[in-house]
C-alpha cells in the first residue's frame, strides 16, 4: 500500500510492526549474550576453587560484586545514553562488557577476580534500563509491555542455553587454555562482535530511521509526542516525583525479585551437582530445565495480565508462587529441591516481566531513563546479597537451606508490598496496534 493511500492508523501499525522486527531480535540476542557473560562463572565454580583457591564465601562475594559495579554506574550510564544517543552508547556498552568478560579467563588471584566482576557490572550497567528507555522512544505505550516481555525472554533463553553451551565449551583446551578459560574467551568474544553489528544496525530516534517511510515516521513520532505530552499533563506526575516512598517501594519489590532470580542463577548448579556424580554437560543440561519452564510461565502470565487488567495482582501472584517454590526446596533432598526451584522459576521470572509496566507508566519521558535506571540499579543489589549470603551460609554451615527460607519470606513480603504502589489508568488515546 502506497503512503498516499494509508490512513494515520495504517501508517502507525506498519511503523510499529517494522520497529518490532528491527529492534526486538537484536535486543533479545544482546540480552542473551549479556546474561551469559554475567552468569557463566556459576558453571566454573569448582574450576575456580581448584585454580584460584576460591572458597564458597569468596565465590559468592565475587559473583555479587558484579551488582555493586552495576548499581554504582547505572544512572551515569543512562545519562551517557541520552547524551551520546542509543546507537553509540549501547554499542560501546557491548564492547566494554565483552572485553571485561573475556579478561576473566586470565585471572590468577581472588583479587583479580573481584575487580573484573566489579568492572563487568559497571560495563553492563546501562544496558537493561537503556533498552527499556529505548522502547519509550520507539513504541507507543500500549505496545511496550509486550515488547518488554519478549525482551526479558532473552534472560530465560540465556539461562536455558548457557548450561549446555558452557558444558560443551568446557571440554575444549585449545592453545594451552584450560577448558574454563576457553569457555570464558569464546562467550566474551561474541559480545565484542555483536557490538560492531549494533553500531551499524540501530538508530537513535525514529526520525533517523531510513527504513521507515515518511508517513510511518510522522505517525510514530506524532503518537509518541502526544503520549509524552499527556504524561506531562497528568497531575499524578508531580506527586510521584515528590514521593520517595513510591520509588522506595518499586526498588524494594524489584530487589526481592532479583534476590530470588540470582540466588537460583548462581547456586542452582551447586544444588544439581549435589544430586550425584554428574559431568559438566549433564549439570548444564539440567540447569536449563527451570528456565525452560519459566518461559512458558512468562508468556502465560503476560497474556493473562493483558486480558484481565490488574497488574498488581499478577505480580503478587507470581511472587507467591516463587515463595512457595523456595519454601518447598527446603523440605526434601537435592532432587526435590531442584524440582521445587523449577516450580519457583514460574513465579520469579514472571514477576520480573510483569513488574516493569507498573513503574514505567509513572514517569515522564524527561526522567524515565534515570528513574528506571535507579529502580533497576538498587533492585539489582539483590544480585549481590543473594550469592554472597548463600556463599557465607554454605561456608559456615555446609548448607544453603537458611537462604532458601529467607527467599521464601522475602517473596511473600514483596507480594504484599505490590498492593501499596499506586497505579493509574492508561490515557484514553492509547490503543494496541497489532
Amino acid at each position: 500500500m502506497h503512503d498516499a493511500a494509508q490512513t494515520p492508523n495504517d501508517s502507525l501499525r506498519a511503523a510499529v510492526s517494522k520497529v518490532k522486527w528491527r529492534i526486538l531480535p537484536l535486543f533479545i540476542v544482546m540480552f542473551i549474550v549479556n546474561y551469559v557473560d554475567r552468569v557463566n562463572i556459576s558453571f566454573i565454580k569448582e574450576h575456580l576453587t581448584l585454580d584460584l583457591g576460591l572458597n564458597d564465601q569468596a565465590f559468592g562475594f565475587g559473583a555479587g560484586l558484579f551488582f555493586i559495579g552495576y548499581a554504582v554506574f547505572e544512572v551515569p550510564s543512562n545519562m551517557m545514553l541520552q547524551w551520546l544517543g542509543a546507537r553509540r552508547w549501547l554499542a560501546i556498552i557491548a564492547l566494554l562488557w565483552g572485553a571485561f568478560a573475556t579478561c576473566m579467563a586470565f585471572v590468577h588471584t581472588a583479587q583479580e577476580f573481584y575487580w573484573l566482576r566489579f568492572f563487568l557490572g559497571a560495563a553492563e550497567a546501562g544496558f537493561f534500563p537503556g533498552v527499556i528507555y529505548y522502547f519509550t522512544r520507539w513504541l507507543p505505550s500500549s505496545e511496550r509491555g509486550k515488547a518488554i516481555a519478549l525482551f526479558l525472554s532473552g534472560s530465560a533463553i540465556a539461562s536455558i542455553i548457557s548450561g549446555p553451551l558452557s558444558g560443551y565449551l568446557l571440554q575444549f583446551e585449545p592453545y594451552g587454555l584450560k577448558g574454563w578459560q576457553f569457555m570464558i574467551v569464546a562467550e566474551g568474544a561474541v559480545s565484542v562482535v555483536l557490538a560492531a553489528f549494533t553500531w551499524f544496525w540501530l538508530d537513535s530516534t525514529p526520525g533517523d530511521a531510513r527504513w521507515l517511510s515518511e508517513s510511518e515516521r510522522l505517525a510514530l513520532t506524532d503518537t509518541l509526542q502526544a503520549e509524552a505530552q499527556a504524561v506531562r499533563q497528568r497531575p499524578e506526575f508531580s506527586e510521584i516525583l515528590k514521593s520517595a516512598l513510591q520509588l522506595a517501594l518499586f526498588c524494594l519489590i524489584y530487589f526481592a525479585i532479583q534476590l530470588t532470580i540470582y540466588a537460583a542463577t548462581f547456586w542452582l548448579p551447586t544444588i544439581i551437582r549435589s544430586m550425584g556424580t554428574l559431568s559438566d554437560m549433564q549439570v548444564g543440561c539440567l540447569n536449563s530445565l527451570p528456565w525452560i519452564i519459566s518461559i512458558f510461565g512468562m508468556y502465560l502470565a503476560a497474556a493473562g495480565a493483558a486480558r484481565w487488567k490488574n497488574q498488581q495482582a499478577w505480580v503478587a501472584g507470581a511472587l507467591l508462587i516463587a515463595g512457595v517454590g523456595m519454601l518447598l526446596a527446603t523440605v526434601g533432598g537435592p532432587l526435590f529441591a531442584f524440582i521445587a526451584i523449577c516450580f519457583a522459576a514460574l513465579g520469579f521470572k514472571s514477576a520480573a516481566s510483569l513488574f516493569w509496566p507498573i513503574p514505567q507508566g509513572y514517569f515522564d519521558a524527561r526522567v524515565s531513563a534515570v528513574a528506571i535506571a535507579l529502580i533497576n540499579s538498587l533492585g539489582n543489589l539483590g544480585g549481590f546479597v543473594a550469592p554472597y549470603t548463600f556463599g557465607v551460609l554454605k561456608q559456615q554451615t555446609g548448607s544453603i537451606q537458611g537462604g532458601l527460607y529467607g527467599l521464601a519470606v522475602t517473596s511473600v513480603l514483596a507480594a504484599g508490598l505490590v498492593f501499596f504502589v499506586r497505579t493509574k489508568p492508561q490515557a484514553t488515546h492509547e490503543r494496541s496496534f497489532r
